[in-house]
């Protein structure tokens, strides 16, 4: 296995660094984390552990005032109050949901305090945001979850953000979910110790394919895709807002209508203006469900010319209108 990720050594600042010395790990829990963003920041250190002739990780769990965390899977896990925790080579803020709930003063005025004392910080799948309302990542490149891309870059304008999987930048790591969070963890593992070692890790997870940390985080997730609709629908989600024409994605792509529409038929059960049109839609249940958002500026930012075209559509796609389905919530 190559090295995971396109930073050197520099990127990773002093405590992250190649060493053969064991890295001392805070894992802050927060309620309403995923179970797989837990594992998946956990499991590569555990297996490192036991892969390798000595200790490569020292972990301990943090929460946020000592009471243990509910993971939405209803696991629990116990940890020491991170407002008595002092310092440490990496914290991880590993969150899902309620995050305005947990950005109290105290937990963040703690993750100021373990920042100062030197440690690196890295956030999951949520916890971008904590770190965010922290302070703790103005003047770095960091990514978050795809959802909520263009809010994070719009609350924190210091920072540079990015639809990267993951990203590291200095002492800054910062992945969208769960399973980029386990390349990030593998590319650390690379760096810090060997990419033999990280190869062996991968190979208990039977993980063959660790993907390149820029590149770009995707809506589908659809195992079904070719190579080529995978590209083609990465460039679809790409132009939500301004939706370009078959014939010049066929284009941008190298291959005639035919051949698209064939494999796209063969592959997904659905044609390439259809699979577009279901991004479009998908994006803008999001944003009905998720936002605040006027449903004008919703229909525009989806792609659709007026607010006729758009109720017309989304009530073909979900059996009723946005404003219905935003007010039953």
């Amino acid at each position: 296995m190559t090295c995971l990720g396109r930073h050197d050594f520099a990127h990773y600042g002093p405590k992250l660094m190649k060493s053969e010395k064991t890295i001392r790990v805070a894992l802050l829990v927060l309620d309403a984390c995923n179970t797989l963003t837990f594992a998946s920041a956990v499991d590569p250190m555990r297996a490192a552990n036991r892969l390798s002739a000595h200790p490569v990780f020292d972990w301990q769990y943090l929460t946020a005032v000592g009471a243990p965390a509910t993971l939405t899977s209803g696991i629990v896990v116990p940890g020491r109050a991170i407002t008595s925790f002092t310092s440490c080579d990496l914290c991880l803020v590993l969150a899902g949901f309620d995050l305005d709930r947990h950005a109290t003063p105290a937990l963040l005025a703690s993750l100021r305090r373990i920042a100062a004392n030197g440690a690196a910080m890295g956030g999951i799948d949520g916890g971008p945001w904590i770190l965010a309302r922290a302070g703790l990542l103005d003047g770095h490149a960091a990514t978050t979850h795809w959802e909520d891309l263009d809010r994070f870059a719009a609350t924190f304008p210091d920072i540079d953000t990015v639809p990267d999987r993951y990203r590291i930048d200095d002492a800054r790591l910062t992945s969208g979910g769960a399973m980029p969070a386990i390349d990030m963890m593998l590319d650390l593992i690379a760096r810090r110790i060997s990419p033999d070692l990280a190869a062996k890790v991968a190979a208990v997870f039977i993980h063959d394919t660790p993907s390149a940390p820029a590149r770009p985080q995707s809506r589908s997730g659809d195992a079904r895709h070719s190579p080529l609709t995978a590209r083609a629908a990465k460039i679809m989600e790409q132009a939500i807002e301004t939706p370009i024409k078959i014939p010049q994605l066929c284009a941008r792509l190298g291959v005639g209508p035919r051949l698209l529409e064939q494999q796209f038929r063969a592959r997904l059960g659905t044609t390439p203006h259809a699979h577009y049109l279901a991004l479009r839609l998908a994006e803008a249940h999001r944003q009905v469900l998720q936002t605040d958002r006027p449903l004008f500026d919703i229909a525009l930012a989806t792609g659709f010319g007026s607010q006729a075209s758009f109720a017309r559509a989304f009530r073909a796609a979900f059996g009723t209108s946005a404003r219905a389905l935003r007010k039953a919530q």
